[in-house]
This record gives structure tokens, C-alpha cells and sequence, in this order.
């Protein structure tokens, strides 16, 4: 579709005020030249363009049957097909204030206008490599539960079918055993993609103490099990919970003193070396 301006400067800036979305490829006939009608201060003759509508149609733009040839020809004749008008500014809520525009070179906006152009110029996209799998473990059926019997400590295997036990505070989440629910469990979510696991531990009471130095046992629950799983997936993303609160027999983050004061220096030495154990 196409329709001619009469009298306009053979220059961009004269066609100011047009939507490039909904006019473009304008084309100047570098031919002819018309006079204003009016005495021009320049002296400058004016030239003749074709301007072209875009296809989609939202109610301002008005269309001509005729192509680009059609209109020049009509144009050389006298016949100037009548211009598209140029599209309303949309009204802006009462009350906005009356502002000179901004003299901004760029205006991010326009890069989510739509989902196509979001799809090209999005900086973060989410996959499952993207996640980290919290796991809560403890001891399994493989574990010991302690006995102290006059101060002689006897160690008796937990019977099997106990390894993976429900958390109730947690619907659809388990404490998995270190040596078997937890590989299963980290073998189905390497096969979805997701490949970077956290681990919480939970260990027997008889293990805790008021300094939680269980923590940085080399021999403990999560360095074990950091040790299967590494000789298992090498490759396997693997964080930890550097925090007292699972072997602190007061159940707390921090060494609690007798009148209920955290020590926090303390408690950074003990968290420390949990981090060098871990």
C-alpha cells in the first residue's frame, strides 16, 4: 500500500511526528519539485515522497489500493492519492504532569515488549543444572545406635527397612541413608539434569555435645558421605551446611553459655574447622 506527501523537505526531519511502526520506506522522487505555494524564506525547493503503510491495521492507518508505481504515476499525472493522517498520540491518564521529554539516548523498555524480543535479549535463563537438591541425611540402617552400658560403649546395627525414614514436619521428604537412599536419590536427579546437591545431616543425640565438635569430625556423617559420593559421581556439585545446630546438644547455631549468651567468637573457631573438615 502506498500514498504520497505533497510538499514536504526531502529530509527525515520533516517527516517528525510519523510512528516508524506504522510508516515506513520513505521514499523521496528526486525528479520533481514543487513550489509551497507560500513565499519560502529558504528558498528551497520541496520535494515529493511516496510514503508506504505498514500492513497491520489498527484503526489510525489509512489504506490505499495502489502500489508504490500506481502512486508515482498518478503523482506525474496530477491525481496525488490523498496522505494516510498521522495516528492520534494515545491520551495519557488525567492528572499526569506536562514534561519535556527526557533526552535519553537509551530506554531499556523496549526490549520487553514483547516475548519474542524478552526470548533476545534475556540475560538469565533457569534450567534443572541451574538448581541445588537440599538432602537430608543420617546414619541408615548402616548406622549405630549407641548403647552405653557402665560406661562401656556397645554398638548394635540398626535393622534393615529403617534406612529412609519420613520427616514429618516436611510432607514427601525423608531422611535418606548415606549409603544407599541418598546414591538413588542423587542418581535420579543427575538423570533430569540437575547435577549440584546440598547436604543436612541429622546425628545420633549421643554424638552432640554443648561445643558441637562432632562437627569437624574427619570420620563424621557428612565428610563420609561426601567421600561416597565424590568416589561415585565425580563430577557432582556438592555444598554443606556450615553450622553447629545438628551436633549442639542445646540445639542452637552458636556455644551457648550458662546465662544463655551466644559466645560468637567461639562458635566462628568451632564453624572454622567444621568448614576445613567438611
Amino acid at each position: 500500500m502506498a500514498s504520497t506527501i505533497v510538499n514536504a523537505p526531502c529530509t527525515v526531519p520533516s517527516v517528525k511526528g510519523f510512528e516508524t511502526q506504522n510508516y515506513v520506506g520513505l521514499r523521496p522522487i528526486s525528479s520533481l519539485r514543487f513550489n509551497s505555494g507560500r513565499t519560502s524564506t529558504s528558498g528551497r525547493s520541496r520535494g515529493l515522497f511516496v510514503v508506504r503503510a505498514c500492513e497491520r491495521h489498527d484503526g489510525h492507518v489509512k489504506k490505499i489500493e495502489m502500489s508504490i508505481e500506481e502512486c508515482e504515476a498518478a503523482v506525474v499525472a496530477g491525481n496525488a492519492p490523498e496522505a494516510p493522517p498521522v495516528p492520534p498520540k494515545p491520551a495519557a491518564p488525567v492528572g499526569t504532569p506536562v514534561i519535556k521529554p527526557y533526552q535519553l539516548t537509551r530506554r531499556p523498555r523496549r526490549n520487553r515488549k514483547s516475548p519474542a524480543l524478552r526470548a533476545s535479549f534475556q540475560e538469565t535463563s533457569i534450567s534443572p543444572a541451574n538448581f541445588v537438591y537440599p538432602l537430608f541425611i543420617h546414619e541408615g540402617w548402616y548406622s549405630w545406635i549407641l548403647y552405653v552400658l557402665t560406661s562401656t560403649l556397645v554398638l548394635f546395627p540398626r535393622p534393615a527397612g529403617q534406612e529412609d525414614t519420613p520427616i514429618g514436619a516436611m510432607p514427601g521428604c525423608y531422611r535418606l541413608g548415606w549409603r544407599h537412599g541418598l546414591v538413588e536419590e542423587v542418581a535420579k536427579a543427575r538423570d533430569v539434569g540437575v547435577n549440584s546437591i546440598v547436604l543436612f545431616p541429622k546425628v545420633p543425640d549421643a554424638l552432640k555435645s554443648p561445643t558441637g565438635d562432632e562437627a569437624y569430625n574427619d570420620n563424621g556423617l557428612v565428610p563420609r558421605t561426601i567421600r561416597l559420593l565424590k568416589d561415585k559421581f565425580p563430577d557432582l556439585v556438592i555444598y554443606t551446611d556450615v553450622a553447629l545446630d545438628p551436633y549442639s546438644s542445646d540445639g542452637h547455631d552458636g556455644i551457648v553459655r550458662e546465662d544463655g549468651v551466644i559466645m560468637n567468637d567461639e562458635t566462628v573457631h568451632q564453624l572454622c574447622k567444621q568448614a576445613v573438615s567438611q
